[in-house]
């Protein structure tokens, strides 16, 4: 994996950008910035009828009132643009062409339903059973399809070994657990997990700060990035944001979209303190408001060590600056 420090943060338009949201973002901007790195804002809006009208435009004045800023985005334009996913279709189309090209892809029309009834796996994956390969050895020959095909991907066998700069090494065999996973659906919209490999390389992202509810994804973006003919960023997962209750946060419930935090009279500093002290970024006594400028040569990112979530705790307490 490479070594460098390019980071970017990655929203899609599809709802408030929330208390979980800004913690990610922060630790994300931090890595960055605390190397002398540039950070890079990326509008992940491939899949369009999930897109919430002025959603984006809403999220980056957000970002800008935790006072976030970034070197290269949809709004300030850039050597590696365009910066929304929406606009990036030809260079998925030519990433999956170059797949295709060496056979590592299959045209499948198999129901959910079907799956279920074939996969063997004891226990579902967080994409749910693994595909057992049904229609692999047909793959791209003209036939009757039942339904739009998707596009999966024919993994190879073997394991695939990660290192998490917070979360340590991650292992898995994605062809027994995941199997051939989709990367553009029968509705011709591109996977998430195809979408941003390609994004990460094409933009020369160096590391990929995210939140822990995505580190499994991690083997399967490694292995696309290699069949790409890439090597993968460096990944830092940071601590997922639960509610006091450990579940995950429920996004609309009162005080924790950002929008409520607005609402209410607190300003952005005082957000980022409550954040950095949940964090373990700097020390739980210190109190009061926090630029993320002013963290930068402060704030302890090894305290991300080993920490897989973090509970709200007092975030939601009222306060103002």
């Amino acid at each position: 994996m490479t070594h460098g420090h390019r980071g970017r943060f990655a929203p899609s338009p599809t709802g408030d950008l929330h208390l979980g949201s800004a913690a990610t973002a922060l630790v994300a901007w931090l890595a960055a910035r605390s190397a002398g790195a540039p950070f890079v804002l990326r509008v992940e809006d491939i899949d369009g009828p999930r897109v919430v009208s002025g959603c984006e435009v809403e999220q980056l004045d957000e970002l800008r009132w935790l006072g976030l800023d970034w070197d290269e985005g949809p709004d300030r334009g850039g050597p590696c643009g365009p910066y929304r996913q929406s606009e990036r279709l030809a260079s998925y189309e030519a990433a999956l062409e170059r797949l295709r090209a060496r056979g590592l892809t299959y045209l499948c029309d198999c129901s959910r339903a079907e799956i279920a009834r074939v996969a063997s796996a004891p226990h579902a994956g967080d994409e749910g059973l693994p595909y057992p390969g049904t229609c692999r050895a047909s793959g791209h020959s003209p036939r009757e399809f039942r339904r739009a095909p998707a596009v999966r991907l024919a993994v190879p066998p073997g394991e695939v070994v990660v290192r998490d700069r917070w979360q340590g090494e991650v292992r898995q065999d994605v062809a027994r657990d995941v199997g051939d996973f989709v990367l553009r659906r029968g509705d011709g919209v591109f996977a998430y997990q195809f979408a941003v490999v390609v994004d990460d390389l094409a933009m020369g992202i160096e590391e990929v700060v995210r939140g822990a509810d995505l580190l499994l994804s991690s083997p399967r973006q490694a292995l696309l990035a290699r069949l790409l003919g890439a090597e993968p960023p460096a990944i830092a997962h940071a601590p997922l944001v639960v509610g006091v209750d450990g579940e995950r946060l429920a996004k609309r419930a009162r005080g924790v979209p950002l929008r409520d935090r607005r609402t209410a009279g607190e300003c952005g500093p005082e957000v980022v303190g409550r954040l950095a002290r949940m964090l373990g970024l700097v020390p739980a006594d210190e109190r009061g408001p926090a630029e993320p400028r002013d963290l930068v040569a402060r704030s302890d990112l090894a305290a991300l060590v080993g920490v897989r979530q973090v509970r709200l705790q007092g975030a939601l307490d009222p306060g103002a600056c």
